[in-house]
């Protein structure tokens, strides 16, 4: 992966006020575990709460999880005075996400002024052995402050 420059030098701030701003992130149990300049790890443990007829952690939270990721990868590369939206996503569901902890890494792989893509993936950890379960592409878009005077879109 690229190494990438912020453009605020207080990111590690911003992102992790952003990512704790989210009820929904606190409801699910995810926490922020890592994070550098457009890279962000998100960890959840196992709950029945979230689960599925068949026991495996519902497909939506996964992707909840794994769009979140994306999105907090990307912030990390916007100006201070940004906030940001995701305007598109796919997911892969390539395993059933079954296991005690699941991790989710997400990456920015082409900043822009106004929109950013991710790759993000997510990891079931069971018996000492972490599987992937699930990809996902995003492209996320800074909010940015209009000038007084702008014409409305």
């Amino acid at each position: 992966m690229a190494a990438f420059e912020p453009k605020n030098p207080d990111y590690r701030t911003a992102a992790a006020t952003l990512f704790a701003a989210q009820p929904a992130m606190n409801t699910l149990g995810i926490s922020l575990t890592k994070l550098a300049p457009g890279e962000a790890e998100l960890a959840m443990s196992h709950s029945p709460a979230f689960t599925q007829q068949n026991g495996f952690i519902h497909a939506g939270i996964v992707t909840a999880a794994l769009d979140n990721a994306c999105g907090v990868a990307a912030f990390t590369l916007m100006p201070r005075e940004a906030d940001i939206l995701t305007v598109e996503f796919k997911t892969n569901l390539l395993a059933p996400a079954r296991g005690s902890r699941f991790i989710f890494r997400a990456e920015v792989v082409k900043p822009g002024r106004t929109l950013t893509f991710c790759e993000a993936k997510a990891f079931a950890e069971r018996d000492g052995a972490a599987t992937l379960i699930a990809t996902m592409t995003g492209t996320l878009m800074a909010l940015l402050p209009r000038t007084p005077g702008a014409a409305a879109a």
